[in-house]
Formats: structure tokens, C-alpha cells, sequence
């Protein structure tokens, strides 16, 4: 993304949020769903061609719209209407609503920047764990950041720490620079990193919401790798916990494949946890959730899989 690009989509984001623009972002079968109903084929407002990624003739919007959509490079031919190549979804953040920016649906693309209910429940899971961290952090950073929700919610929260917010995807990178500045954000940068790798330093606080299902095509915002889709999660924890400055938090939302009576994940990471942390927390917050994953290759002797929420101070 140029310079003049992001320079255009930070300005639509401005008409966006003049103009009323609100939109909670679904799962992709609820919004296929949605889509599918009589009178949804085209959009017929900003959240029809914003959150709902509706296909619309020129005629349906104003010029200064469409101008500007051309100018950043998010119009797409769709037969003979245009489609936004980007949604923008509303993301409550301590006592505020941010206005954040990611791929429109469906999210096909090796390079796609997701955001759904997940990222709802991983900002939410994370304020509420905010108070614990007193006065905040002086360095955070968000692994695998995507859009930049989880880093914003820090940097929002904790205007004098230094938030970083790493991911290996750069048309993730870029989007995420857009959305700090319009959320008014200046104690936020990009880093392109494979988890801490581009990265220096140690942290007050980490924080992560990363894939965990097994995806067939390896899409990476999706595929957790081995361990049915656990890996990377492991990864996390214990690259985390060996950055991480004496009383850190490590926070990390996930999905784990439950087979039985057994965590797989709880089992590979509580030996670290136990030998490096004063205390954990680990909690199920949702016990069921992606249940049509479970048809999928791999999943043969999962039951379910669970939302889980890790909080681990370090020692």
C-alpha cells in the first residue's frame, strides 16, 4: 500500500464514520447466510457495500465515495457492478467504538486480513483483564496482529506504552498502520515479524489471537499447524514466556480440539507454565464453537473445540 493509498483509505474511514457507518462483523456462514436472503444481492447502503461485501452500480453512491475507493485501491469489478475489495467493522474499546478495516468476504486470499467474532471475544477477554495490570505496560506486543484490533485495544488503553503489532502478513501491516491513525493512535507501530523473530526486545505484555484450526489449503490466518491446529499456539507460549520481563503478562485467546476428557494444548504448554509463572489462569470461555469444522479431515476423534483464555504472569 502507497503512501497516496493509505493517505485515501484513511480518509474514507473519516466519510465512514461521518456518515453513521456502524457494523458488527458475523461468522462467514452467518454472513453467507444473511447474504442469501431475497433482497440482498446488491447493497443498498454504506453497510450493504462496507460490512456485508454487497456487489452496487455506481449510480447507488455518492461520487466522493467512489472517488475515494478508487483512490485507495479497494474497487473491484463485480460483472457489471463494483464490490469493495475491504469491509470495515466496529470494534468497542474501552468506553469508545474503533472504526477497523480487513478483507471483505469471503476470505479466499493467502494474504487475507481477518476479523470476526473471535477478534470480539479476544479484545473483550483482554479488557476485562485490563485492571490487572495496574498502571499498564510499558511495551506491549500483539503476535500476529492482523488488522491491529488487540493492539489498538493496548494502545487505546495505555496511551504511554510503546505497542507493537507483528505479523508475518504485509497487506496486514499496512491496514493496521490505516486504523491507528484513524483511531487517532500515535504509540503504535508495524513490525513484519514470524512471531518474535523481527523483533527486539523484551515485553510488559504479550498478546495473541492466533489461527487454530486445521485448514486444508494452509491459509495462514487459519491453520495452527499440527496438533490439530494447536502448534502454533504452543509456539506462542513459549516463545512469549522467554521474552516476557519479570511480572509480564502473557494473554492469549485460542481455540483448542478437545478430544474426550483431554487438552492437548493445557497438557504441552502447563510444564512451561508451571516451572516460569507465579500464577495462571487458563478458562474455557466458550466450550463449542466452529462445530461444522469438526466434518473436516483431521478432526475424526475431536468432539468439540473449545474458546480458551490464557493469562500468565511471569516470575
Amino acid at each position: 500500500m502507497t503512501t497516496s493509498h493509505a493517505t485515501a483509505l484513511l480518509a474514507l474511514g473519516h466519510y465512514l464514520r461521518e456518515h453513521g457507518y456502524r457494523c458488527m462483523t458475523v461468522t462467514p456462514s452467518t454472513h453467507r447466510r444473511i447474504n442469501r436472503r431475497p433482497g440482498n444481492e446488491r447493497a443498498a447502503d454504506l453497510r450493504g457495500i462496507f460490512g456485508w461485501s454487497r456487489p452496487f452500480a455506481e449510480s447507488d453512491v455518492a461520487p466522493e465515495l467512489l472517488d475515494l475507493m478508487r483512490e485507495a485501491r479497494i474497487l473491484e469489478r463485480d460483472g457489471q457492478l463494483w464490490r469493495s475489495a475491504l469491509r470495515a467493522s466496529t470494534l468497542p474499546v474501552y468506553h469508545d467504538e474503533l472504526l477497523v478495516f480487513h478483507s471483505a468476504y469471503p476470505t479466499d486470499d493467502d494474504d487475507s486480513v481477518f476479523f470476526g467474532p473471535d477478534t470480539y471475544r479476544f479484545v473483550g477477554t483482554m479488557a476485562r483483564a485490563f485492571p490487572w495490570l495496574g498502571s499498564g505496560p510499558s511495551r506491549a506486543i500483539d503476535i500476529g496482529c492482523g488488522g491491529g484490533a488487540g493492539a489498538l485495544a493496548i494502545a487505546k488503553a495505555f496511551p504511554h506504552a510503546e505497542v507493537v503489532g507483528a505479523d508475518i502478513n504485509t497487506r496486514a501491516l499496512a491496514l493496521s498502520i490505516v486504523n491507528a491513525r484513524l483511531a487517532g493512535l500515535d504509540n503504535f507501530t508495524a513490525a513484519r515479524s514470524d512471531l518474535f523473530d523481527g523483533v527486539e526486545g523484551d515485553f510488559d505484555l504479550v498478546v495473541s489471537n492466533p489461527p487454530y484450526v486445521l485448514d486444508p489449503s494452509e491459509l495462514p490466518y487459519r491453520h495452527g499447524g499440527g496438533m490439530h491446529g494447536a502448534e502454533l499456539s504452543v509456539r506462542i507460549v513459549e516463545e512469549s514466556l522467554a521474552r516476557l520481563r519479570r511480572g509480564g503478562s502473557l494473554m492469549l485467546y485460542t481455540g483448542v480440539a478437545i478430544t474426550g476428557a483431554h487438552d492437548q494444548f493445557l497438557d504441552a504448554i502447563k510444564p512451561k507454565l508451571d516451572a516460569l509463572c507465579d500464577q495462571w489462569s487458563y478458562d474455557e470461555l466458550d466450550p463449542d464453537i466452529f462445530g461444522g469444522q469438526l466434518g473436516e479431515p483431521g478432526y475424526e476423534d475431536v468432539e468439540r473445540i473449545a474458546a480458551v483464555w490464557l493469562h500468565a504472569i511471569r516470575r
